[in-house]
């Protein structure tokens, strides 16, 4: 069983990292991916059970209600969430979180036990699914600390596609689940596996010392200009991702009744933009965060354009295609913002100081702090954006009885972001040209 707290953690110390933190910090990574990947089951398993709510003849509308609501939980409870290891201790919290997620499978399986229950409490009870999406923000500001910094692009990237992975999970297996037990498994099927995360945590993963800081040290970094740039950046890439993602069952039945046998392969979607998620940060660490992400952005605008034209067309190929490749590109744009974050705040703490110094080093260690807190504004503010691509769905199918509209708008927001990304961290007069060296 793993030591409770640590007090020594030197990452980027190339003896102390390959003697003993490479075998740690792997450890608490992968038992920390077991547990966000619950987490993102639990998050989006409405995705699934409302396609399955057809005996309560809740309108299209309605029905992007439910998926939208845990969205927007979720994304307001990446905040506490991201503050919370530091607070408690990564190994502490991530048990509690875990458990956390018995309170949505249950009450799933409560709702939809009755054919009585009115529209009110299922979207009450929906909310309660976003307990799940704060779990992705305290996963990441705690596994930031146990990796060195030329090593965090790739430890990030496989945290979170661990996590992320967990919307193609819920797509694949509960169709299959519901099938056999019924809808109130798509709740009961989970707690097993939530219990065995929360045994993990408790005896494998561990709690830094180094990582302890007050919420009011962390919150510090709210007031960083760096901090809104890149939660814009987020909204776009891990907003549309979680968007897309559990959009994607209700979009194929609603604007193709005729191929609604086809909402099945909707779990395709995710787990290609969870795979190709550590390959943006890969190519981040390499050729830098910012490149990657500009032209992410552009092909997003473009991948978005194609799904228009599959819509309008009613092609069904063609938007099925086109919607994938739009779902990959926020999975490589997800690896390539999160790669910027550390790169930023880190470079922002060492300016100026010369390398190799004790000034140098705890410069860094501060630089770490800010990016762990910034991480979890950043991930809460960006969760949004799937909130705002349910809610643009199902407002633009109430309107116009189609996705066009809502297509069009986000295929503009790419594009925006584009501009943003090359203002601020490409050009060489940008808002912060002196990071341009830090492979940002």
């Amino acid at each position: 069983m793993a030591k409770p707290w640590i007090s020594d953690w030197r990452p980027d110390d190339p003896d102390f990292w390959q003697g003993q933190g490479r075998k740690v910090a792997r450890r608490n990574l992968v038992f920390s991916i077991f547990a966000e990947h619950l987490g993102f089951t639990l998050w989006t398993v409405w995705s699934i059970v409302a396609v399955q709510l057809g005996s309560y003849e809740f309108s299209t509308d309605q029905l992007f209600w439910m998926v939208a609501l845990p969205n927007l939980v979720g994304s307001a409870l990446r905040i506490p969430y991201t503050f919370a290891p530091a607070r408690f201790g990564g190994r502490n919290f991530t048990v509690v979180s875990a458990l956390l997620l018995l309170v949505p499978a249950v009450l799933l399986a409560v709702a939809v036990g009755d054919p009585g229950t009115p529209y009110w409490v299922f979207l009450v009870i929906a909310a309660t699914a976003g307990l799940g999406g704060g779990n992705f923000a305290s996963s990441m500001a705690n596994i930031t600390y146990f990796y060195p910094q030329d090593r965090q692009g790739s430890a990030l990237g496989l945290n979170a596609a661990g996590g992320n992975i967990g919307v193609s999970s819920v797509q694949l297996v509960m169709p299959l689940v519901i099938g056999a037990f019924g809808l109130a498994a798509a709740g009961l099927f989970w707690i097993p596996f939530i219990l065995a995360a929360a045994l993990g945590a408790y005896f494998f993963m561990d709690n830094l010392t180094s990582a302890k800081a007050s919420p009011a040290d962390q919150l510090k970094v709210a007031g960083r200009a760096q901090t809104w740039i890149m939660s814009v950046l987020y909204i776009g890439t891990f907003g549309s991702f979680i968007g897309y993602s559990t959009a994607f069952p209700l979009l194929i039945k609603s604007q193709f009744p005729e191929q609604a046998s086809l909402v099945g392969l909707a779990f395709l979607g995710p787990l290609l933009g969870s795979l190709i998620r550590p390959v943006g940060g890969w190519l981040s660490d390499r050729l830098g965060g910012a490149r990657v992400t500009f032209v992410n952005f552009a092909a997003m605008a473009g991948a978005a354009a194609l799904v228009w034209q599959g819509l309008s067309q009613h092609a069904f190929a063609l938007f099925f295609c086109a919607y994938m490749l739009l779902v990959a590109t926020t999975g490589i744009g997800n690896g390539s913002t999160y790669r910027m974050i550390p790169a930023i705040f880190r470079a922002k703490a060492v300016a100026g100081i010369a390398p190799g110094t004790e000034a140098h080093e705890a410069a860094a260690a501060i630089g770490k702090r800010d990016a762990s807190a910034a991480i979890g504004i950043i991930s809460a503010i960006g969760a949004f954006g799937g909130f705002f691509i349910n809610r643009g769905f199902g407002s633009s199918i109430a309107a116009t009885g189609g996705a066009g509209a809502a297509l069009a708008s986000f295929a503009a927001f790419y594009l925006v972001c584009a501009v943003i990304t090359w203002g601020c961290y490409l050009r060489t007069a940008g808002s912060v040209p002196s990071l341009a060296s830090a492979r940002v």
